[in-house]
């Protein structure tokens, strides 16, 4: 609308007037100084700003570790269409992003965790209180970054459908199992693991029934629908160790007889159920039983059957990685794995030969892993198994490791389904169960290429998602 001047009133009187209105407005408009943009300003939004503008404000100035802010997709359950969240429809065309951050435009918001600061009692396998960590010690709130993910699907399902299983029918009856760890000071639950194995058996059969590439090799679908947290090493020997350590195990392959010859003169012995009731066999160790404790004449004849014999290296196999495949002469083979020891600890750093831990055996019909009961242990698959310390950290937690491999960050997912004594407890390290191999040679050649440290997350499925 057009204004119009009253005539009688001066010109140079409207000339300042006009003058003095534009200066007071520039005045009045001129922006305030920027906030700086450390954490404790982020949130804060220019009050004359439009809703959309505060937004945006709030997205560019939201601490990277404290996105509660910043905005993100709705999060769906897996479906059988091929349908992603919105977050990650389209690449990031935000040039200023620190590299190895997720390609979604904007990070989706953590559900933290909040880790408490009450001391919680680590124990070894005897249940007995070794030393006290808080959860806050050990893990925090993260995101995972854009690195390529590597697994195989096929064995991945295998292995997660074997724990649901295990938690399904046999928990109720293992205490072991049923413990949170120390992430139940964060308010994880068991329930929260046997979630999290639901929600990705899901999206696995998914995904393979509609071959595709996996969701959950999409780092941005799992920083959508997992809560991510890193796992800090507790090492009390190096405490300045900042990467979990990767050690490898593997189930070596034998020959063998099913009769004592004087190559394969080392037997591998099954506890007869009638004489194991009275634990009698947790009075010897291993150096009592290869003395003959068991042989005709021996003071423990009869209560024992030999499943097959063994070189003495073979022997050592089978006890330190806890299944060993047998092949026989006549071109039969069979998978053996550990059932009951002695009930002597592991001690780390000394030799093998040394040790006074022993195994009695069962036949089986996989590779096994955790379970205190043979016809119960998970059978576990390489490559995507690890063994750890199922009584701190928990049984059935998903592992996802990054390491630089011939100079390319990546990442590789297990889950903790297997354990040993040199685990309990063990809070920075884990053991990738890396293959079957015929030799020493082949095992030690395969694992040069694989890392001795990487940095650790666990993931968890988001509540809702």
């Amino acid at each position: 609308m057009r204004s119009f001047l009253p005539l009688n009133l001066p010109l140079h009187l409207v000339v300042l007037a006009l003058f003095l209105s534009s200066l007071s407005g520039c005045v009045g408009s001129e922006k305030q100084p920027s906030p700086p943009t450390s954490p404790a300003n982020t949130k804060k939004i220019k009050p004359s700003s439009t809703r959309k503008d505060a937004a945006a404000w709030s997205i560019i100035l939201t601490d990277p570790e404290d996105p509660s802010e910043s905005s993100s997709s709705s999060i769906s359950a897996p479906d059988s269409s091929p349908q992603v969240p919105n977050s990650e429809a389209s690449p990031s065309t935000d040039k200023t992003k620190p590299k190895g951050e997720s390609t979604s435009k904007h990070k989706p918001a953590i559900q933290k965790v909040a880790f408490s600061r009450t001391p919680y009692a680590v124990i070894d396998e005897a249940k007995t209180d070794q030393f006290n960590i808080t959860g806050e010690q050990l893990f925090s709130n993260s995101y995972l970054p854009n690195h390529p993910v590597d697994f195989n699907e096929a064995d991945l399902l295998t292995v997660l459908n074997n724990v649901k299983a295990y938690f399904d029918n046999h928990s109720q009856t293992d205490p072991t199992a049923l413990r949170e760890g120390i992430l139940g000071t964060g308010g994880v639950t068991i329930q929260d693991i046997q979630d999290t194995l639901a929600f990705m058996i899901t999206v696995l059969e998914q995904d393979i029934a509609l071959q595709r590439p996996s969701r959950l090799k999409d780092p941005n679908f799992i920083n959508t629908h997992f809560q991510v947290i890193k796992w800090q090493p507790y090492n009390p020997q190096k405490p300045d160790q900042n990467q979990l350590r990767i050690t490898k195990y593997a189930v070596f392959a034998h020959q063998g007889s099913r009769t004592k010859t004087a190559e394969f003169d080392t037997p591998l012995y099954q506890l007869k159920p009638e004489f194991a009731v009275d634990k009698f066999f947790q009075k010897y160790s291993k150096q009592d039983v290869l003395t003959g404790l068991y042989e005709p004449g021996g003071k423990e004849q009869g209560k024992v059957t030999p499943l097959a014999y063994l070189t003495r290296q073979g022997l050592e196999d089978a006890l330190l990685q806890g299944t060993i495949l047998i092949r026989f002469k006549d071109g039969s083979s069979a998978y053996f794995n550990v059932d009951r020891n002695n009930g002597i600890a592991y001690v780390r750093g000394l030799p093998q030969r040394q040790q006074k831990r022993y195994w009695y055996f069962k036949q089986v019909d996989a590779i096994r892993g955790y379970g205190p009961k043979t016809g119960a242990k998970i059978a576990v698959r390489p490559g995507v198994t690890f063994a750890g310390d199922v009584l701190n950290i928990g049984l059935g937690k998903i592992i996802m490791l990054e390491h630089n491999t011939g100079g390319v960050q990546q990442l590789n997912m297990g889950v903790l389904a297997d354990t040993g004594g040199a685990f309990l407890p063990n809070l920075y390290q884990l053991d990738f169960l890396a293959g079957v191999f015929p030799s020493h040679d082949q095992f030690k050649q395969h694992i040069s290429t694989l890392p001795a440290y990487a940095n650790a997350y666990i993931l968890i499925k988001k509540k809702n998602s």
